[in-house]
């Protein structure tokens, strides 16, 4: 179906928009000129803004900068930006200006444009609320994009840290409901002495714990330093001295549930000249990414089999795994759980290039904040929605195959360590060497051997004194 134009004029001159859209010539130039990815910015950002420039005309309004008409009905229609009820009319690509002007321009133009149309249904003869005069008093694109950046990231990470908190949670009662299993230990993929399968999910559930902290101290890192105020250059030109402060606690009331206190930058020169917070932060997603990848390498490949693998955990299976081999599961959620990894290990290169000096932050300005945002925050989605995902579809199903452990453990020429304080290290290798090349257990042949009597070769071989301090021996070797 055909769309009609009207016709809009920014400070460059004249431009078509289409007559559906709230945005204007800004926006409409800011298309045009960037048909890069056809991705518009996350959605997040967007929402983002809706809840700054909401907060913004609170606080202008409050100093005495801005009309209480004209404020209310811009918070009203930047509310509805926060709800995501316009999101459609945000297409600017994201890789358009490095500064996210273009994002900027768009967001006061759909407010004002929904502001003036509310403000008219009320007054036919209302004035025009302007995208710059009003929507966007006291701020400049160089400090507002940020600061949407700060605010999407928090919220996000906050979204991380509950879902982290699930994990953690499943993995801690793993850990208590498999407490008296016993297996065989493994290092350097080779046999080891037993461990409890409790101990291994403590593990996993202490890996966990600290990448909650992690995701606590990127929310934190979000929340502080927020650049709005600095305007152009980080100076303040332009801006009332109260005016970042106002704005600040106007956003800590509006996300109460996040727990954390949005904080103005201490050096706004600092805040909007480098993104080393973002680079930093980047870096501890980066480290949950890794401890879930080892999480979901191990459980795969103690998963592996059924017959020829090790085989000691029962993952769920929950899809066929070979369009060729019937009857073939593969470990699909953990190949997930990886892959995410490799997209967080991948964004952190994004983020650490576009905070590189030269690259990113020059001078005064960072000029790479829409590509770090949206690296940014599709790393903290896809961290947050495959950790749910890791719970739900494969952990709360997750079994110990108890017998397959059993037999392993028998069969280990590392029960033999045991053996070491009561016949010695040499002697011990010896009979480690020895039953494998007979083909038998060590068992076996201390019991062919009569080496130690019956009773004590039990207690020796003892699996789960064996993964407690001292172990069967009494301690030493």
């Amino acid at each position: 179906m055909a769309t009609g134009f009207r016709t809009e004029k920014d400070s460059m001159g004249e431009m078509q928009v289409p007559d559906w859209a709230l945005y204007g010539a800004s926006t409409a130039r800011a298309v045009e000129n960037f048909p890069v990815a056809h991705e518009p910015v996350p959605a997040a950002v967007i929402h983002a803004f809706g809840h700054l420039k909401a907060a913004c005309a609170q606080a202008n309004l409050d100093l005495g900068k801005l009309d209480k008409t004209i404020a209310q009905a811009i918070i009203e229609a930047s509310n509805e930006v926060a709800e995501g009820k316009h999101d459609a009319h945000f297409p600017v690509d994201i890789y358009q200006t490095g500064s996210g002007t273009s994002t900027n321009m768009n967001a006061n133009e759909v407010i004002a444009n929904l502001a003036t149309s509310r403000l008219r249904l009320r007054d036919p003869k209302a004035a025009k609320v302007h995208p710059n005069d009003h929507v966007n008093m006291g701020q400049s694109s160089n400090d507002t994009f940020p600061t949407a950046m700060h605010i999407a990231g928090a919220v996000a990470a906050a979204e991380l840290e509950d879902a982290l908190t699930r994990l953690l949670e499943e993995l801690q009662a793993k850990a208590s409901q498999w407490d008296s299993i016993t297996k065989i230990g493994r290092t350097h993929l080779m046999d080891a002495t037993p461990i409890r399968i409790g101990q291994v999910f403590s593990g996993y559930a202490e890996q966990t714990a600290k990448a909650k902290h992690h995701a606590g101290s990127v929310a934190m890192a979000m929340s502080g330093g927020m650049p709005i105020g600095g305007t152009a250059v980080g100076t303040g030109i332009n801006t009332h001295p109260e005016f970042a402060g106002r704005v600040c606690k106007v956003l800590t009331d509006r996300f109460i549930d996040l727990d954390y206190e949005f904080l103005e930058a201490e050096n706004h020169p600092e805040a909007q000249a480098a993104k080393d917070e973002f680079v930093y932060a980047h870096g501890l997603l980066k480290t949950i990414a890794v401890s879930l990848t080892k999480i979901a390498n191990d459980i795969r490949w103690l998963g592996s089999g059924p017959r020829c693998g090790i085989f000691e955990l029962l993952l769920p299976e929950i899809q066929p795994g070979s369009s060729i081999m019937p009857g073939k599961v593969n470990p699909v959620i953990c190949e997930s759980v990886i892959q995410v990894a490799c997209r967080v290990i991948g964004n952190d290169a994004v983020v650490t290039t576009a905070g590189l000096g030269g690259i990113g932050s020059i001078f005064e300005l960072n000029v790479a904040m829409p590509v770090m945002i949206d690296a940014f925050l599709e790393s903290v989605k896809l961290l947050a929605n495959v950790c749910n995902v890791f719970v739900d579809k494969l952990l709360v199903g997750l079994q110990v195959n108890e017998e397959r452990c059993a037999s392993l453990i028998e069969q280990s020429l590392m029960m033999v360590t045991s053996l070491a304080p009561v016949v010695g290290y040499d002697n011990a290798a010896k009979l480690a060497k020895q039953a494998f090349k007979e083909g038998k257990t060590i068992r076996q042949l201390v019991t062919e051997q009569k080496l130690v009597d019956a009773k004590t070769l039990d207690e020796l071989l003892d699996p789960d004194s064996m993964t407690r301090p001292g172990g069967s021996g009494g301690g030493g070797g």
